[in-house]
Parts: C-alpha cells; structure tokens; sequence
C-alpha cells in the first residue's frame, strides 16, 4: 500500500525509552518522504519540547500541543485557542486551590511557567518565567498543571467548561479548548492537503491517540501501547524501543511500493 500521510505520536511511539529517535527509524521516514508520502508528527508536547525531534526527523507538519497547534517548518498554519478571559480564569482557579501548583500555558510556540528550574528541564528550557500574580494577555492554546488526582481536575474543567486530558503515568492535567484535539486538527490537515483520512496510516501507544488510529484508514498500537489503544488498533507491530514505527512502514509501505 502507498498511505498520501504517515502520521506518528512521539513519545511512547516514535521516541525510545532513552529519549531518542534511532537512525534506523530516521532513515525509513526519510525513505517515505522521498516516495512522496507526507510524514507528520501528531504529540501532546508543546512545540518547543518537540523542537528537538522536529530538527532531527525534519517532519512535512508538526501537530503538537495535544492538537491546538499545526505548523510547517517556520510557518503556523492552524491553531485552536482558549479565550483570554478563560485562560486567565483557570489559571487562577488552579492556584486557588494550592497557590504553589505549577502551571505551563502555551500561546503558539511560546511557554510560560511559574517553576524556578526551567532551565534545568529537558523539554522546556526554552519556557518563559512567570508566576501569573497579573493575567496574561494571550490566548492559551493549552494549560497543563500538577495535580493531585483527576477528580480535582476534572471539577475545574467543568467549571470552565474546557477539555481535560490526562497522561499515562503522570500527575499533570492540561485544559483544552473544548472542541480541541488531535482528532480536529489531523481532519483540518487533511483538508488543507485534500487527502481522505483513509489514506491515512497512524501510530500511537496512550488514550489521547484512540481518537486518531480509529479516524485514519489503519491505525497501528505499538507493542508497548496500553490495553484499550491495542484494541482498537487495526494491527500491533513492535515496540518503540524496537523501531516498531520504522519496521511496519518498511515491510507494509516501502516494500509495497517499490
């Protein structure tokens, strides 16, 4: 088969456990880009915590910020925003609750965060100090906080009549707008590109990926994907710390089309 859009989660996925992205795996996305299928990047992580792997891989779009985001190279093509007076009502209904909770808003590729060592953070050392003691002026495209459990939460995107989306394995819960997603953004790229989502291959491993791999003409788990995400996906190949991405594309899509 020949897909028009190879689109990938990142971490959990395309990433390995140590934070890298193997040669191997470069080299066969390298590969389809060269056979004109588009090879897109569809992660949670704010623009700048993928920068890293954007340089690497050298992506034909960037989906990222959970959805709220599309860029190419340089260029933003489509973002979903909160509100400014809805932005700066959840930030201060987070710090009501414990005036100590971190809190990152990202507005496009900028990141503002009231933590003292941003610096010494791999994925947002580029992030912008601040402790949010006067409102932003911006509109937020996601607002991610430390949490103590869901419940909290999900009472305060309730209350602000938001989107919650939480990780596998982490206490930080980002608001959303509440029609985002990466489900709406891969549907605005389609368009933008005139490809069907049938044409369409997608890799995930956690909840927020479930969307995606049932909209998509095949969607693939990774090995290492939990329960509900193999279960719905049309195929499981490796795991991501065995290249599985880069070992389903090269038997089911490069040799297919040589």
């Amino acid at each position: 088969m020949k897909p028009k859009m190879i689109l990938t989660d990142l971490d959990g996925t395309l990433i390995r456990s140590d934070g890298s992205i193997s040669e191997r795996t470069k080299l066969i996305l390298k590969s389809c880009q060269n056979k004109g299928i588009y090879i897109v990047i569809a992660t949670a992580r704010y623009w700048i915590g993928a920068e890293r792997y954007i340089e690497e891989i050298q992506p034909d779009y960037e989906i990222t910020t959970d959805g709220t985001l599309i860029h190419r190279h340089d260029k933003q093509i489509y973002s979903c925003n909160l509100e400014i007076e809805d932005t700066n009502q959840i930030i201060q209904d987070i710090l009501a609750r414990d005036d100590k909770t971190e809190i990152t808003v990202a507005a496009g590729r900028q990141v503002f965060w009231n933590s003292k060592h941003i610096s010494e953070s791999e994925k947002l050392h580029k992030a912008v100090y601040c402790d949010y003691q006067k409102p932003l002026s911006c509109q937020a495209n996601k607002i991610v906080a430390e949490l103590p459990d869901y419940e909290t939460a999900l009472k305060i995107a309730n209350k602000n009549r938001c989107r919650l989306q939480s990780y596998r394995g982490e206490n930080w819960y980002a608001f959303l707008p509440e029609t985002a997603g990466k489900v709406r953004a891969i549907r605005e790229l389609a368009k933008i590109l005139n490809i069907s989502l049938n044409e369409i291959v997608a890799f995930g491993d956690d909840k927020n990926d479930m969307e995606m791999l049932k909209m998509c003409g095949i969607g693939v788990a990774v090995d290492n994907a939990i329960s509900d995400v193999k279960a719905i996906a049309d195929c499981v190949t490796l795991s991501n710390d065995e290249n599985g991405v880069a070992e389903w594309l090269a038997k089911n899509v490069l040799m297919s089309v040589e």
